[in-house]
């Protein structure tokens, strides 16, 4: 059984808009998305700025409700859980955020950071148990049990994303949701918490949905890659198949744009006409019909089913 399964997702927002007269219009973030996850894999997800990945990320993790579809956790479906069943089992699926500074309480110590979940979630029987575990969790991420006593100000950015970290592991999960982790850091210090990542998923068996626009990082880190457009699927298949056998026109021109220093890996540059189409107003057919060099008229009018053009490799589009 895999652990994760999300089976045709959709996730909408409704947008305000001023005057009475005015029709309501609808965010399409997530289209129709499906794939499935099992113990200890990662699965990368790339795409541009505002294609969804993001809202797919908190809609597994039921900070983001969804509009349809369903998520399967261990074959449970999580949107039965209401209440204290979800309150039981939010310790099961947990997320590290872009932003370390952002997404630390800049008036809590470390030590109170990471004391909140094991409180909550009730996982240390006595006071002296917990300053175990918070010593514990410090020094697994590579920092020292002295810096529970400080304010996240105090630390630097590589710092700060290993206690978001720490505080994921404080409940033990079996799923954690990485939103674009090293985004914000120097690369020196992408590599220290991409391999802390590779070595904390070895020793617990972690699965990891890693969100990112950067194909070089992802594939690094990734058994298998998604890329997303608009809110679809538009390939999935494993990371070396992705990176260096793309099959999709969207994904070959974003492996395009990942600079190289080797001439014979170098790709000729794929500039992509106009922007991406509105969520709001989505393009009819293939999402990617506008920007497509390969679009037709069955592009233009009919949306292209993911389908497994060669083992384990799936693509949504007609001329593959």
């Amino acid at each position: 059984m895999n652990l994760l399964d999300v089976q045709n997702l959709c996730v909408h927002y409704p947008v305000t808009q001023t005057g009475w007269l005015q029709k309501p219009l609808v965010v399409k973030a997530v289209q129709d998305v499906s794939f499935s996850l099992t113990t200890g894999e990662t699965l990368g997800l790339v795409g541009e700025s505002g294609c969804g990945k993001s809202t797919l990320g908190r809609a597994i993790i039921r900070l983001v409700q969804p509009t349809s579809g369903k998520i399967l956790f261990h074959g449970e479906d999580t949107f039965q859980w209401n209440g204290e069943i979800l309150r039981r089992n939010r310790r099961h699926f947990q997320m590290v955020f872009q932003d370390p500074y952002g997404s630390l309480n800049p008036r809590m110590t470390v030590g109170q950071t990471l004391a909140e979940p094991i409180q909550i979630h009730r996982l240390a029987a006595t006071a002296e148990e917990r300053k175990l575990m918070i010593a514990e969790l410090l020094r697994l991420v590579g920092l020292s049990p002295e810096h529970q006593f400080r304010y996240p100000h105090e630390f630097s950015g590589g710092q700060r994303q290993r206690i978001g970290i720490a505080r994921a592991l404080a409940v033990e999960p079996q799923l954690i949701v990485c939103d674009e982790p090293v985004s914000a850091l120097d690369v020196s210090v992408q590599a220290q918490i991409i391999n802390l990542l590779r070595d904390l998923q070895d020793q617990k068996k972690l699965s990891y949905l890693f969100i990112a626009h950067d194909l070089s990082v992802v594939e690094n880190i990734s058994h298998r890659i998604l890329v997303m457009y608009l809110g679809r699927i538009m390939e999935l298949a494993d990371a070396p198949d992705v990176c260096h056998k793309p099959q999709h026109p969207y994904t070959k021109a974003l492996l395009s744009a990942v600079p190289s220093f080797d001439e014979k890996t170098q790709r000729q540059r794929i500039i992509l006409p106009g922007d991406p189409p509105s969520p709001i107003h989505p393009p009819s057919g293939c999402p990617f019909h506008p920007r497509c060099g390969l679009a037709d008229a069955q592009c233009r009018t009919e949306i292209p089913a993911l389908k497994e053009v060669t083992p384990r490799h799936w693509v949504a589009c007609h001329h593959c």
